[in-house]
């Protein structure tokens, strides 16, 4: 167990091909213990080539003993045999992704703003509920959806056991406050695969974690 009270869940780039798999490695070696789940999120492939994309990525996470799980698809992580499945409103029920992917199986919930969503989410069966997006995020870019707040992780964390992730736009600038609310998880991914973005120039995703790694611990 790590002694990290707020720990990173690693979300992939939309290309995972090509380089990827050397640079998550080096992303998980930045800083032993800090990743401890890491999403496969690709879009517009058929679930031959997801498959054939995520198996490189699923044995760099197993050989750490990091939690791969997949984004959205039931029958890809049924498929790749992942760890567990992140499902998005509409994706699927955790009732139903249990029954296919087993009780051992990771299974988080997208929920927004939702205070409803999250305790529906638990109910049904969910391993962790996720609230975002807390900043503008190129990969949970949802208008003029609501905008959670520090708080809202402050009372599911007083309220509920079940582990709470933030998504949506973090970095190591703007992490704190999620962090000092009471997220168990921080899932970020152009913080750590656009790095430049924020970090400038000859900046990568040793970079971010270590920056990371410097917040939270």
């Amino acid at each position: 167990m790590s002694d990290i009270d707020t720990q990173l869940y690693l979300i992939s780039p939309p290309e995972t091909g090509g380089s990827f798999p050397s640079r998550l490695e080096r992303a998980l070696n930045a800083s032993t213990g800090l990743v401890t789940a890491f999403q496969f999120r690709v879009k517009d492939v058929d679930q031959h080539e997801a498959a054939r994309l995520a198996g490189p990525l699923h044995e760099i996470c197993a050989s750490r003993d990091i939690a791969f799980i997949v984004n959205d698809s039931i029958p890809l992580a049924k498929r790749l045999r992942a760890d567990g499945v992140h499902l998005g409103q509409g994706d699927g029920d955790p009732a139903e992704a249990r029954e296919a992917l087993g009780r051992e199986a990771q299974i988080g919930v997208t929920c927004h703003a939702s205070k409803h969503l999250a305790m529906e989410a638990g109910e049904a069966g969910a391993d962790y509920v996720a609230f975002g997006a807390f900043f503008d995020s190129t990969t949970k870019n949802k208008g003029d959806a609501e905008r959670p707040t520090p708080e809202l992780i402050e009372w599911w964390a007083h309220l509920f056991e079940l582990p709470v992730v933030a998504i949506g736009g973090i970095t190591p600038e703007n992490c704190a406050p999620l962090a000092d609310a009471g997220a168990d998880f921080l899932a970020v991914s152009g913080a750590v695969w656009n790095a430049p973005y924020w970090a400038g120039e000859g900046a990568d995703e040793v970079t971010a974690i270590k920056a990371f790694a410097a917040k939270l611990r």
